[in-house]
């Protein structure tokens, strides 16, 4: 189990919240129906995949504004948002918007550097300014003070009958410190223990100690608890794609298997020029998945998990996967539901 053997602290899943461009209310109020199910079953977290040009979620922010009406308990977060792609001052007024109405319960994900697929939709987001953009680290930083209540002006000001405060509003007190980092290097793993933000790790990363997924996984998150001021109370959370199928139909748990027999190809071989590396899907009973778990050296030192649903399902499997993730695996790895 995570570190010395203790339980799982907390259990959570990410979803890309997939959808039909003929009927995409239909494909979100399923995401929103998920994520109450999840609270429901007593599960930590919910995450959401930002995803541009894709029948996936585009906007967590509505997303999650909507899911804070329908909540009351679950944590709610972003595993990633490309911080290049957004305004960190907008972005700053609308995630303290969405923690104000969850009571506190955000828990927003970033990356930095040039977002994913970016040339598709570039000119549309900066037509005149993408070569001089900073899609870097200070970036996110500006981000960050903002959040933090950064003055944004020198002094409070008064215009007419309209009043100014000096920094980003609504400002929640203790956003900052649920700040996540999306890492997939040594590198990217220090600097965001340097700068004081948890460490959000995914079913991809660079090899850099061989081609060995979970050896590597584990190296950057010891680098990064060496480098971070408070070890002992950082957040590790490890996203590999877990589907349990302890209530599955026959039918289903063939369909799963197909998924990652179609995806292992790739796992074990450095992939383009960052050599990057695949973890493989984790299918089976909940307690054949919990001892690869125990197992898996990334998992090993990770205090939570936020497990990946696949891609290409419909509500039955996520209702299916979820149920026996809070049911059945979470139990297993010494995980207790979280009720009321």
């Amino acid at each position: 189990m995570p570190h010395d053997g203790r339980p799982l602290e907390r259990l959570g899943f990410l979803t890309i919240g997939s959808f039909d461009p003929a009927d995409p209310a239909a494909g979100h109020e399923e995401t929103l129906r998920v994520i109450e199910r999840a609270e429901s079953l007593g599960m930590d977290s919910a995450w959401l995949r930002h995803r541009h040009l894709q029948h996936g979620i585009s906007s967590p922010v509505a997303l999650l504004a909507a899911a804070s009406q329908r909540t009351s308990r679950i944590a709610l977060g972003t595993a990633v948002t490309p911080i290049g792609a957004e305004n960190p001052f907008r972005l700053a007024e609308d995630l303290g918007t969405v923690d104000v109405l969850l009571g506190g319960r955000l828990q927003p994900g970033f990356s930095s550097g040039t977002p994913m697929h970016f040339d598709l939709y570039r000119e549309a987001i900066y037509p005149d300014t993408a070569d001089r953009e900073d899609f870097g680290d200070t970036r996110l930083l500006r981000f960050r003070d903002l959040v933090r209540g950064d003055a944004v002006t020198a002094s409070t000001e008064r215009r007419g009958i309209e009043e100014f405060a000096t920094s980003v509003q609504p400002h929640s007190s203790g956003l900052v410190d649920r700040l996540w980092y999306g890492t997939g290097s040594t590198r990217s793993a220090v600097w965001a223990a340097e700068h004081g933000f948890h460490l959000l790790t995914s079913s991809v990363t660079r090899s850099e100690v061989g081609t060995d997924f979970a050896t590597n996984q584990r190296a950057q998150v010891e680098a990064y608890l060496d480098a971070h001021p408070d070890p002992a109370n950082a957040r590790v959370s490890q996203g590999l794609v877990v589907i349990p199928t302890d209530s599955a139909t026959p039918e289903q748990a063939a369909r799963y298997r197909a998924y990652a027999d179609a995806r292992s190809g790739r796992v074990g071989v450095p992939q383009g020029p960052a050599g990057l590396l695949f973890a493989a899907d984790l299918v089976g009973t909940s307690g054949e998945i919990a001892d690869r778990l125990r197992a898996d050296a990334g998992y090993q030192v990770a205090t939570e998990v936020a497990f990946a649903l696949p891609f290409s399902f419909g509500p039955e499997e996520y209702a299916q996967i979820i149920g026996d993730m809070a049911e059945h695996l979470g139990p297993a790895l010494g995980w207790t539901p979280q009720r009321g």
